[in-house]
């Protein structure tokens, strides 16, 4: 959430970012042009401050020490931190940005990079970011992640509990993907083991919103289907 001083509005950013030079050098950048920015240089730190203090947007390393970025970003997916994230890693390749965005992030920069489009992607964030309202598509079904609310085009809603809201989010940010049941189990219930869990909360959600909208991919596991 952006801070108000002096009855003016500062938008706030998180740097996590390991390369100390680098760190201090974005968070320079970001107060010279009139932004409020911390930075946190391993994976544990950019937990903490993210869970504890708001934030407009997120910059955030992949090669981070403690936490690796897209662990990061994954846990403060299901934490509900909603604010869009820009991934900044020398990691380039197709398969490296496919990861990052398929991994939560609404945008991917590889160092080097020129500050002017830094400036210019995170503008771009905050202006979705006002006007997208904590909502994602699921297929046809507007999925309000506040809320824990599927509402579908006909007017019908459910509302999930909270693992079948992660579960749902999991699926629908990556909907081409197919996910294991280990993978479910280690982003949606990192607090258990058993991997049944998984079959009975593909269950809740097919219960709640429809036998389509969970596509069971026999042999290898479950991806997003219909609604």
């Amino acid at each position: 959430m952006s801070a108000v001083s002096d009855g003016m509005t500062v938008t706030r950013i998180l740097v996590v970012e390991d390369d100390r030079e680098l760190g201090e050098l974005l968070v320079r950048l970001f107060r010279d042009v009139g932004y409020a920015a911390d930075v946190a240089r391993d994976g544990q730190t950019g937990l903490h401050l993210a869970l504890t203090r708001e934030y407009d947007v997120l910059i955030i390393d992949r090669g981070l020490p403690g936490i690796d970025g897209l662990d990061l970003l994954a846990r403060l997916r299901r934490r509900d931190v909603a604010a869009p994230a820009l991934v900044l890693t020398a990691l380039g390749t197709v398969e490296d940005r496919v990861a990052g965005l398929d991994g939560g992030a609404e945008d991917y920069l590889v160092k080097p990079f020129e500050v002017d489009e830094l400036l210019a992607r995170i503008r771009a964030l905050l202006r979705r970011a006002g006007t997208r309202a904590h909502t994602m598509a699921v297929g046809t079904a507007e999925f309000d992640l506040i809320t824990r609310r599927v509402t579908t085009v006909d007017g019908s809603a459910a509302t999930l509990s909270g693992r079948e809201s992660d579960l749902l989010r999991m699926l629908a940010e990556a909907p081409s993907r197919v996910f294991s049941r280990a993978e479910i189990v280690a982003k949606v219930f990192p607090d258990a083991a058993a991997e049944s869990l998984v079959d009975t909360y593909v269950h809740y959600l097919r219960r709640k919103l429809g036998a389509e909208v969970v596509r069971t991919v026999r042999g290898t596991g479950y991806r997003l289907g219909a609604l």
